[in-house]
């Protein structure tokens, strides 16, 4: 209890700390225990019936496949683009720099409905795509683009910030000492973001996972070929199967919060030996 009796800058921390937690149990922890609830009134064969059905287990696969595959994308490309964004000065910087969180702003269908335009065999980039008889919408290559556009900012803005607090002093001693571009990158640069693109990634995995409106226009929806798991949950709600619906949404949870909470390891692990340095 000392913690409640230390000074702090802002006052009130026995209020604001009563009220987080409120307000934390009713937005957050209440909605999983209602999902929870729905869940555990089915009985175990027919829970089990559910979440092994092949069209429910292939949804899944899909969604963790692609969102992790867009993450990867991600890490590579938005690293990229954040470390343009710091270390040059070009004309339009401010411009791309805002472009980079229009995902954030676009409406997830208005983004579902411009990508299966463009990506279409008859659109602009679908188009020559088709002339190598390549067909990326309807696909589960059209479901990567889209889950690429939609978290791309996380990775760019997680690793930004790091990059403008590196001290470049420590690359002009490192070139002093003969050191090449590439041992400069992978024994100063990477390991100082190394923390900073895993929270990204976690971040921008856990909204890849949860996508619906932007996947199910250039997705195509075909079972077991591209239909993602969040279709099969908004299927079953259309027909009124709460319980199946949620048996589908704990399966998901449950992976879901077992893979943050590998990288949430992963990245307390690396900021812990980084400290120790």
């Amino acid at each position: 209890m000392k913690i409640l009796n230390s000074s702090a800058v802002l006052p009130g921390f026995k209020t604001s700390f009563g009220l987080s937690l409120f307000w934390i149990g009713g937005m957050v922890l209440l909605p999983f225990a209602m999902l929870l609830i729905t869940t555990l009134q089915l009985e175990w064969g027919d829970f089990w019936q559910i979440i092994t059905n092949q069209r429910v287990v292939a949804a899944i696969l899909l969604s963790f496949k692609m969102a992790f595959i867009a993450t990867l994308v991600n890490l590579v490309f938005g690293t990229l683009t954040a470390w343009v964004l710091v270390r040059y000065d070009f004309s339009g910087k401010s411009l791309l720099n805002a472009l980079i969180d229009l995902p954030f702003a676009l409406p997830t269908a208005v983004a579902g409905i411009v990508l299966a335009s463009l990506y279409a065999p008859n659109g602009l980039f679908g188009q020559w795509f088709a002339r190598f008889d390549i067909q990326v919408a309807f696909t589960p290559f059209g479901i990567a683009i889209a889950l690429v556009f939609v978290s791309f900012p996380f990775i760019v803005r997680a690793v930004q910030p790091v990059l403008n607090d590196l001290d470049s002093s420590l690359e002009e001693a490192a070139t002093t000492l003969g050191a090449s571009r590439f041992t400069i990158l992978r024994r100063i640069i990477l390991p100082a973001l190394y923390p900073a693109m895993i929270s990204g990634a976690g971040m921008g995995l856990a909204r890849s996972l949860g996508e619906y409106g932007s996947v199910i226009f250039i997705a195509g929806n075909i079972p077991m070929v591209s239909e993602i798991a969040p279709l099969i949950i908004m299927a079953k709600l259309d027909i009124y199967d709460m319980q199946g619906a949620s048996a589908v949404a704990f399966l998901m949870l449950l992976i879901s919060f077992l893979v943050l909470l590998l990288i949430n390891l992963w990245q307390w692990y690396l900021n812990r030996h980084d400290s120790n340095k």
